[in-house]
């Protein structure tokens, strides 16, 4: 019933796709603007601490301002968009392993902020496709870290250092699927497994939605 009164005053309001602006689907992101998305070959895009990073889709217009929507711009809705993009990628990698999915946590007083980790509402998306299983408590972020996009490779490790802290405690029997949005460095993924290491966890894959570098 609530998805039924959602979607009447979606079609008398006439919700706008928040790409181009029409309103022939009542969508916040129409098929002709979720076509536009590219894929990435389904391959390792490179490896960090000995585990395989794979990224999603080509880092273009509209999967910039589908990310930079949902992180910054209280665009919620879009995360059930990104998720179905990596969740179709995904299943030309692995459609049939179950992973505990682990979202990169964000810190305290930002997700505060914001009100929501944009991570958080992606990886739940993707579980309910993929039939993972979430887990958004066995890590957190401990350090209120700066932005990484404006530092270099080694500012953003320093910047990153010692900024998670791993709860062993809510460790499900199953292998770690890390989520994230953008994997420029591999600083933030580099970070997380080395403190999983530190509790001798080491069956990780990271999986991020684009790469802003060419393969």
């Amino acid at each position: 019933m609530k998805d039924f009164f959602i979607g009447l005053l979606d079609w008398i309001y006439k919700k706008k796709c928040y790409f181009c602006k029409h309103s022939d689907e009542c969508v916040r992101m129409c098929s002709k603007c979720y076509e536009s998305l590219e894929h990435l070959r389904p391959e390792v895009n490179r490896i960090v601490q000995s585990k395989n990073i794979y990224c999603a889709g080509v880092y273009d217009k509209n999967l910039q301002k589908l990310i930079r929507g949902l992180k910054y711009h209280n665009q919620r809705e879009l995360a059930k968009y990104l998720a179905k993009f990596m969740y179709e990628y995904w299943l030309l990698i692995d459609g049939k392993s179950n992973f505990q999915v682990v979202p990169v946590p964000i810190y305290k007083t930002r997700e505060k902020k914001r009100k929501y980790n944009h991570m958080n509402l992606v990886a739940e998306e993707f579980c309910n496709l993929s039939g993972c299983t979430l887990n958004i408590d066995l890590i957190k972020r401990i350090k209120n870290t700066k932005p990484q996009y404006n530092l270099k490779k080694h500012e953003r490790e320093n910047n990153l250092k010692n900024a998670f802290e791993v709860d062993e405690s809510n460790l499900l029997p199953m292998k770690i699927l890390i989520l994230d949005d953008i994997c420029t460095t591999g600083s933030t993924f580099e970070e997380m497994i080395k403190e999983f290491a530190k509790h001798n966890i080491f069956d990780i894959t990271c999986f991020a939605a684009t790469t802003p570098f060419e393969e």
